[in-house]
């Protein structure tokens, strides 16, 4: 069975969108994942776009997708990407799909001289950590991540 990594398009928004309720499930984050087809649409291919998206098939069926955006490095100068998700279906898993949409995104990097690729991982996710591990990513020791949401990001916002 043949694997590529395209682009995803316009109608590829419920594809998306579902991708992302699996992850979420996957994640046990379903409560949190509240988003509608319309966001998807807006979000991806609306008139600015500033999230992109990147859809693994197996055989011409989507399994997988790679959700980034360009961020910046102060400290070097430049953009980077920041992969927000990665997800495989749990059936496609073990065929290559994660590495190539990574490798896609390394890629982009190279090509677009952007020095890093970062991402997140939830610290329990032992499988995804040790497939990280297994292509060199190194884990950013003495780094926390921190987030504003709802009522405390309100009261930032009025202040």
């Amino acid at each position: 069975m043949t694997l590529t990594i395209r682009p995803a398009h316009p109608g590829d928004a419920p594809v998306i969108l579902g991708f992302i309720h699996a992850l979420a499930e996957y994640e046990k984050l379903r409560h949190e994942a509240d988003l509608a087809l319309h966001d998807v649409e807006v979000s991806f291919f609306g008139a600015a776009p500033r999230v992109f998206c990147d859809i693994a098939e197996l055989a011409g069926r989507p399994v997988g997708f790679a959700v980034w955006f360009y961020s910046y490095s102060t400290f070097r100068g430049r953009h980077g990407i920041y992969l927000e998700d990665l997800f495989v279906e749990p059936a496609a898993r073990g065929v290559g799909a994660g590495k190539a949409l990574l490798a896609g995104l390394a890629r982009r990097c190279r090509d677009e001289n952007l020095p890093r690729l970062d991402w997140a991982v939830l610290d329990w996710n032992a499988p995804s950590i040790a497939f990280y591990d297994s292509l060199g990513a190194e884990a950013l020791d003495g780094w926390t991540t921190r987030r504003l949401t709802g009522a405390p990001l309100e009261r930032l916002a009025a202040s």
